[in-house]
Formats: structure tokens, sequence, C-alpha cells
């Protein structure tokens, strides 16, 4: 399939379809749960854009990554957040594997298992990253295998994550986060509609407001909101989360290891972010398990946070991403489900 002149694999059994963008970083363009036809993953205003033919207005430091970004879920290696020079390279926007096309083959399609293999060799740093997907018979789920190798013999810092970003119709403000028990880090605002005061570390879910007063971030606010937030989760002994909607009584939940991943990225837009590039028009709150924690890639080499790959090394991890039914309160989830709070 070619969607906007990009190859596309999809997944897809009787509970799930899964849309990748092979010639555009494996985004997952969509994660769609059948039974009640709902994809919850966010499409940007901007939408699916070809690339081709396509000459920017003019060069940005960050690159070109948010002339493209379409929603969904991105990988970020092996760099993340934005641009820095590092080690004589500038590592744009979320790093060097967002906008460039992977290579793929089936490895098996059957009945009971689909499972593609996506790799890419990295150009401007030592790397070569492998995923494998695969979707199972009767299960609504997507089980993601990585493995990460550094070429080169010297030992290079990165930022590595998951970057899955939930919209309408999915998301409203009957949406509730669940997570196991971690630490709240705001060290900064992002822009003037901020809500969260800066400098501040708290318990999830509690923090406080630069008004004054206290939010309960795990409640998504509407649209109404009109603010944009970015907070750091950490201290982890569990990596999982639940994006529950009461109003639809459907979520999604996901599973990785929190010694690859101990951060978690939150990200609120919630039609805040005036100016380039959001314009006050996005409703978006993005749950991102990453390496490190940085807003620019040169943060987490100042706050210690970047990931040290050695050299001749591998990296190997594991995610899985589960649909599921139910409004109420999940207790876990772990790659062989979601459970529920009894």
């Amino acid at each position: 399939m070619v969607l906007k002149g990009y190859r596309a694999v999809t997944l897809e059994n009787e509970k799930i379809r899964v849309t990748v963008l092979a010639d555009k970083g494996t985004d997952i363009y969509e994660f769609l749960y059948k039974p009640r036809d709902i994809d919850f993953l966010w499409r940007s205003s901007l939408g699916l854009r070809s690339m081709t033919n396509y000459h920017p207005m003019a060069p940005v430091e960050e690159g070109d990554f948010l002339d493209f970004y379409e929603g969904g879920w991105q990988e970020m290696f092996p760099w993340g957040g934005q641009a820095s020079v590092h080690r004589g390279v500038n590592t744009g926007l979320h790093g060097e594997v967002t906008l460039a096309p992977w290579d793929y083959r089936i490895e098996v399609d059957t009945p009971e298992e689909i499972v593609v293999t996506f790799s890419i060799r990295t150009r401007r740093a030592p790397f070569r990253l492998e995923k494998r997907l695969s979707v199972r018979r009767h299960e609504a789920a997507l089980h993601i295998r990585e493995v990460a190798k550094n070429e080169s013999e010297q030992e290079t810092e990165i930022v590595w994550g998951h970057h899955p970003a939930f919209g309408w119709p999915f998301l409203d403000d009957s949406c509730i986060l669940d997570l196991p028990p971690c630490h709240i880090k705001v060290p900064a605002t992002l822009d003037s509609t901020s809500r969260l005061a800066a400098e501040q570390e708290a318990e999830w879910p509690t923090a406080k407001l630069r008004t004054g007063g206290d939010v309960d971030l795990s409640r998504i606010p509407g649209p109404s909101a009109r603010s944009q937030d970015l907070a750091f989760l950490y201290g982890f002994k569990e990596g999982w989360y639940a994006l529950r909607s009461q109003s639809r009584s459907v979520g999604f939940g996901l599973a990785w290891d929190p010694q690859i991943f101990p951060w978690l990225w939150f990200w609120q837009l919630y039609r805040g972010g005036p100016d380039y590039p959001w314009w006050g028009n996005e409703y978006v709150a993005a749950v991102e398990p990453v390496t490190s924690m940085a807003t620019r890639f040169a943060d987490a080499i100042a706050n210690g946070t970047a990931f040290k790959f050695a050299g001749q090394s591998t990296v190997s991890t594991e995610l899985t991403a589960w649909a599921f039914e139910g409004a109420g309160p999940v207790s876990r989830v772990t790659r062989d489900g979601v459970e529920a709070r009894s």
C-alpha cells in the first residue's frame, strides 16, 4: 500500500489494524480498535503530506520534522528533543530516523500471526536499529521488539524513545491516565499558555499551577484549557500506563521496560501553543517512554540522563500496546494484557 507516496505496511487481525509508514520513520500512522472503530492516535491538522518536490521556504535548525508531522506514533533515535550540536552533528528535532525510509521484510503472514521486521542504518550516527512488529490472532495488541547496535568503537550518548500521541475522537475530557506510583518533574514552562509551575517536583498525579493551587494531571481537560505543558515522570518500578475514555469505555495501554526507558514524557497540548507550529489549533496528549529527560538533546547531556551506548554493543527491548474495553481504573499493563483494578 502507498499513502501520499510513502510505502505503508498494515498489520491486522480481528481486533486491531495497525498501519506503519515504512518510508517515514516507521511512524505508526493508525492504531485502530476495530470493534469500536476507534483510532487512538492523533492526526494533526497538517495531515500526512508527501515529501516529493518539497522545498522548504527557509532552512530551520530543527530540521524538517514539523513540516511533516502528521501525528501518530514516532520512533525517536538516536537523539530526542529539540536540536543541539553534539559530537559535531546537528541532532535535529527528535533525531535522525523520524523522516528516513526504513527497509522491511515480512517474516510471518499466517492467520495465526503477522510479523514484520523494519531496519535502518543511520547516516550521521554509527547505529543500526531493527524493529520487529507482530500481531497475533484474537489479541488486541501490537508487540514490538527492538535491537539497537552501536557499530563504532566509540561510546556515544543518545536519547531514544517512543512518541505516541493521542487525539480526537478518542481523546476528550472524560479521559484518565492511569500510572504506577511515580514522580513529576517540571523544569520549565513551554510558553505563555503553560499552566504548570516551573521548577517543581511532586508525586503523581498532583502538580502545582502557575496561578496557584493544584491540578490532577491524570485527568485530561477539554480543549477549552488552552494550555501547553511538558512534564517528566520518573521513578517507575514497572513501566506501564493506560489512557482510558470514560465516555467511550475504551482505552489504550502500553507496557515497556523501565530499565531502558526510565522517563515518561507527558506532552499536554490542549489547544494551547500560540503561533508556530501549533497556532492554538491542536488537542493532543502524548505519553512517551524515553531513555532520558530532555527538552533539548543537550539537556540530557547536561543533567546526566543521556543513555551512554558503549562501542560495539547491542541493546534490546520490548514494548506491547493494547486496546481494551472498560471505563474503570487499570491496575497494571503487561505484555500479557490489561488488568482492571479490583
